[in-house]
């Protein structure tokens, strides 16, 4: 093979690599998060839904819908971090980009799940609380 098509791995460590993901994937999880489900974006996700469901073109109905999934608007959160960080993983090039694309968006995903099962947790505890305050009779004067 070539010298010059050689898959050239990265001079950074491994480590420094994996770090690296693991912290650029929280900036793409909290924006995914944020623009998916937060309330700052209600309007314009209810818009882009409505936009998804009606549109006549298949084109705009993907385009709209991304607007309201986290897993799918994370591949271009993903991307435009890949952009601004230049953050690729083992390989110099584009290998080394898109193992860190895939790589970004599947680590910013499991952060999201672990972030809606904790949210789910402290829902969950909050209903047993007031519950049990309604039972007691607690908290009320």
């Amino acid at each position: 093979m070539h010298p010059s098509r050689e898959m050239t791995e990265l001079d950074v460590p491994l480590l420094h690599q994996f770090a690296l993901l693991l912290l650029v994937a929280i900036s793409v999880a909290c924006a995914s998060w944020t623009v998916t489900h937060e309330e700052v974006f209600r309007e314009p996700r209810e818009a882009c839904k409505r936009r998804s469901e009606k549109a006549r073109s298949v084109v705009k109905r993907k385009f709209f819908y991304l607007f309201t999934c986290e897993y799918c608007f994370s591949h271009y959160v993903a991307a435009f971090a890949l952009v601004i960080f230049r953050t690729p993983l083992v390989y110099v090039g584009w290998r080394g980009y898109l193992m860190a694309w895939f790589s970004l968006v599947w680590i910013a995903n499991l952060y999201m799940s672990l972030f809606n099962h904790l949210r789910l947790e402290i829902k969950h505890e909050n209903v047993e609380i007031a519950a049990v305050k309604e039972q007691t009779g607690v908290g009320k004067e």
